[in-house]
């Protein structure tokens, strides 16, 4: 018998009502609080954590209009967009010690994107070594810092470098 691994906070993942709304949206009008893991609000853009990470500090930027293309965005919004992700980037190797990051975009959900509507950059920090068996062989990933403590390292740190 194959040894079981849980992950019970995944649940709420998968059975959320997808079609209740924008993730992106409600999170750029939500108050500024822990539960809406923003971390971070521009003029055009803000960061927002993963809920369901690949790894620690796996943020995404986004712009605050509900676009699905980054050919939808004004060029206002697309530089303010680019600079937040060299933000990000900076930020998440200093803090994080990471020896690599993944930057990317899906468009559309035949490309991967869980939120088709609304486009977003996924920064994930990367370090040697860190496809550990438990991704490989079981597709768990241990995320050991919660969200509430990522939230507190970054968001000063955020708030510092864009003043």
């Amino acid at each position: 018998m194959p040894d079981v691994l849980f992950a019970p906070w995944r649940l709420e993942y998968l059975v959320a009502d997808k079609a209740g709304g924008c993730i992106f949206c409600a999170a750029a009008a939500a108050p500024e609080n822990d539960e809406s893991l923003v971390v971070f609000r521009g003029r055009k853009v803000f960061v927002i954590l993963n809920r369901y990470p690949y790894t620690n500090g796996h943020v995404m930027v986004a712009p605050y209009a509900h676009e699905a293309w980054l050919s939808d965005s004004d060029g206002p919004t697309l530089s303010e967009l680019i600079e937040t992700v060299a933000r990000a980037q900076k930020i998440l190797v200093a803090e994080f010690h990471t020896d690599g990051l993944n930057v990317g975009i899906n468009f559309g959900s035949a490309a991967g994107a869980g939120v088709a509507g609304h486009y977003h950059v996924h920064v994930v920090p990367r370090w040697s070594g860190d496809t550990n068996f438990m991704t490989v062989a079981s597709g768990v990933r241990i995320i050991p810092e919660e969200h509430s403590a990522t939230l507190a390292r970054l968001r000063p740190l955020f708030a510092k470098a864009s003043s």
